[in-house]
């Protein structure tokens, strides 16, 4: 995801309530074809905050008509132990009602793994609200963004230390931490190693999963299939988001380090999943090697006028080829 967490942009597009009455709903096979996790996708639901955030009763119930079996949370009020409104035993009824599970959720961690702030997130509180919606992972979906470009090798040590402590509290209730990645963690420290190497070489397994974003590995000029290979079994997650064709140039490396974070997302374009530049056939080979247990489609910006109709094209896509 990108930096609009931060601030939830409206969009453009088909209100819940006329998209939701729309008849390609009623022709979508929702039945599961398989056990596998992309027989059983799930959808991170930052895809469509706006319709979350105007009607998540129906958004929610529309998610699970097209066939999405789970959903990944995101912008938890955890004062008020509620996401959109919703109290966890609502949400919870919501997704039992709908067919839908959550196991995972974003849960905002960027004071947590910053060694310049003083107060932090409560992770303990994130680890409650996790435990009564039945989420297994609670996954930090990025680093403190205060300053990007001056992220040191000793900051990315601290936040793995962090996760570590963080995966020690959750174990207790059965709960994994995860990390998602973003571009900025692939930037070089010198001999090849990376933010992300670092998460990795510094977390401990049986705490701490991870969640590739397969568009930003990608947009950073390496491969899901390198990290798969150098790590097996850490990547339990997947987020399956597709890039435009016509915006593949890598934003990782001389040109782009010390740039700006704005000029960065100018390079930025993101498209229905099939439809892009990522050969997801091959990637889905090495579910096996990565540990694959979850797999989420996510668009952290739609431009199709109708998002469910996006949504759906993305959840097409994945049962036609990647579950073969």
């Amino acid at each position: 995801m990108q930096h609009s967490r931060r601030k939830f942009l409206k969009q453009a597009g088909l209100g819940v309530s006329a998209a939701f009455l729309s008849r390609y709903l009623y022709s979508c096979g929702a039945e599961a074809l398989g056990s596998g996790p992309f027989h059983n996708i799930g959808i991170q639901l930052f895809s469509i905050r706006d319709l979350i955030a105007e009607d998540p009763v129906k958004t929610l119930e529309t998610v699970g008509k097209i066939g999405y079996k789970h959903v990944e949370t995101f912008g938890v009020d955890a004062s008020a132990a509620s996401f959109w409104n919703l109290k966890v035993p609502e949400l919870k009824k919501v997704l039992d009602d709908n067919g839908l599970k959550s196991h995972s959720g974003h849960y905002d961690m960027s004071k947590y793994l910053s060694r310049s702030q003083s107060q932090k997130e409560n992770i303990e509180r994130y680890i409650e609200i996790a435990h009564d919606l039945g989420q297994s992972h609670i996954v930090a979906p990025v680093t403190p963004m205060d300053d990007i470009n001056n992220l040191k090798v000793e900051d990315y040590q601290f936040a793995a230390d962090q996760l570590n402590k963080a995966g020690e509290m959750a174990k207790k209730a059965g709960i994994k931490v995860g990390y998602h990645n973003h571009f900025w963690e692939f930037r070089g420290f010198g001999n090849g190693t990376k933010g992300l190497d670092i998460l990795l070489a510094f977390t401990q397994p049986e705490l701490v999963d991870f969640e590739l974003d397969l568009f930003w590995i990608e947009k950073a000029g390496y491969t899901a299939q390198s990290y798969f290979e150098k790590y097996p079994g850490r990547f339990t997650m997947w987020h399956i988001k597709d890039m435009d064709k016509r915006f593949t140039t890598p934003v990782v490396g001389e040109a782009y380090d010390k740039a700006g974070f704005m000029d960065i997302m100018k390079e930025i374009k993101y498209t229905e999943v099939g439809t892009g530049a990522i050969d997801f056939i091959n990637i889905a080979n090495y579910a096996d090697k990565a540990g694959l247990k979850y797999a989420f489609v996510e668009q952290d910006d739609i431009y199709m006028p109708n998002k469910f109709e996006s949504i759906k094209k993305s959840y097409d896509y994945v049962q036609k080829f990647l579950t073969k």
